[in-house]
């Protein structure tokens, strides 16, 4: 049987408006999008969108799934509802669980559990060296022919030189990207925030931007020596923005990432020692800030992704200086630039819709991302109206920590379909 999604909200790029379209899904393709509503739907289960917006379905290029080694935070199982209720159908998984993903047997783990137990697609990084421990590459042809689609040490950089150049080489000799966290370590050691007003308040020892912005520049001219494609992680500085600008321009083969916190908050935002305000990177200053929406909003940053990072409350009580780093992201980050961004008039839907569907799929060569006849039903649909809190009690994560109680928001996804089957619904 067939569905037929009637009277949704679409969003036509061309009109620069939302036009109600009828969507008809088929064995799990859309089969067609159309002005004229249906006379007979017999034989189709049929949702009714009425006041909703349709989309394609979100496509997240950077979480934390923690499985294997760290299900007291979070699982495949766990992770892909979670990422289903904030109306992700694709999502890619960073490599540093225990053990790290960095064998053919690990990145099998990975896909069977999704396969079995997960209810969005699931992309698997691998590490780019073994345990990334920064000493020994891994087995990128073995990883690819396993289902990697990238390599990445994502929680810490690869500190030598030679060893990127090395692991970009042999990324482009099988055309798949590096993924880079950029970090130099000897600039960070024992630092929990930003190098700033917060750290400086606080006496707390800061991590400061220009450990960001080294391996950025590094791995920039990296990268035009090897012709890798090279993808820049969470960028969270205006110096990092400044160099990734000057390599597009250039015509180096360069990607990068933002996620929603470090469009929305700045250091200045941390009310007191509580560490789920603490993440990596750090919240920046309002300059940073600023900076990365404006590379956003230019084309330098290619795409929105969460980083979503759960951590067990435990964990999270430890404190600032104690806590591990990192924050949710999949249940709240629609709502947070819908309300923050399109609201207000800053953006277009349009432009955000983009940079959570049809950017991340072309950049990462995705047959995702789009509303459209002969693609795959991968669907959100998004209540734009109503407004409510955010709610950690609420989550499908199996972890609460989030900067973002309380916030009041509108764009909740209700609705979210994989290969035209509902996977989760309010």
């Amino acid at each position: 049987m067939g569905i037929w999604i009637l009277n949704g909200n679409v969003w036509n790029d061309a009109a620069g408006q939302m036009e109600v379209q009828h969507i008809r899904v088929v064995e799990g393709t859309i089969a067609e999008v159309t002005a004229n509503k249906p006379d007979n739907t017999a034989g189709y289960e049929v949702i009714d969108a009425s006041g909703k917006l349709v989309s394609a379905g979100f496509i997240d290029m950077h979480v934390h799934l923690r499985e294997p080694g760290y299900e007291h935070k979070e699982t495949i199982a766990s992770g892909t509802r979670s990422a289903a209720k904030g109306g992700f159908t694709t999502i890619a998984c960073m490599p540093n669980t225990r053990p790290v993903i960095d064998t053919p047997e690990t990145v099998g783990f990975v896909l069977d559990k999704a396969q079995t137990e997960g209810i969005v697609k699931v992309l698997p990084y691998a590490c780019i060296t073994k345990n990334e421990l920064g000493r020994e590459l891994t087995d990128f042809a073995a990883l690819k022919e396993a289902g990697a689609i990238g390599f990445t040490d994502d929680g810490v950089g690869v500190q030598n030189a030679q060893m990127m150049k090395d692991a970009m080489k042999l990324a482009a000799s099988l055309e798949l990207p590096i993924i880079a966290h950029c970090e130099d370590d000897t600039l960070v050691v024992g630092a929990p925030v930003n190098e700033g007003t917060f750290a400086t308040k606080h006496g707390l020892k800061g991590i400061p931007n220009e450990s960001e912005a080294i391996h950025v520049g590094r791995d920039i001219l990296l990268a035009e020596a090897t012709g890798v494609h090279y993808h820049v992680c969470h960028v969270s500085t205006e110096q990092s923005v400044r160099l990734i600008r000057l390599a597009k321009q250039i015509g180096i083969k360069v990607t990068a990432e933002v996620c929603p916190h470090h469009l929305l908050l700045s250091e200045e935002d941390i009310p007191s020692m509580d560490a789920n305000w603490k993440m990596n990177p750090p919240l920046r200053s309002r300059r940073d800030v600023e900076a990365c929406i404006e590379g956003l909003e230019d084309g330098t940053i290619d795409m929105v992704v969460t980083d979503h990072a759960p951590h067990s409350p435990e964990e999270k009580a430890k404190g600032m200086q104690l806590a591990p780093f990192g924050i949710l992201g999949f249940e709240t980050a629609f709502p947070l630039l819908y309300s923050k961004f399109v609201l207000t008039g800053k953006w277009t839907l349009g432009f955000l819709l983009d940079r959570m569907t049809k950017v991340p799929a072309d950049v990462f060569g995705l047959a995702q991302g789009r509303l459209a006849p002969g693609s795959a039903a991968d669907i959100t649909i998004v209540d734009i109206e109503e407004e409510r809190a955010v709610d950690p009690d609420t989550f499908l994560s199996k972890s609460r920590n989030t900067p973002f109680i309380g916030w009041k928001l509108r764009g909740w996804p209700v609705t979210t379909l994989v290969d035209g089957k509902v996977v989760w619904t309010e």
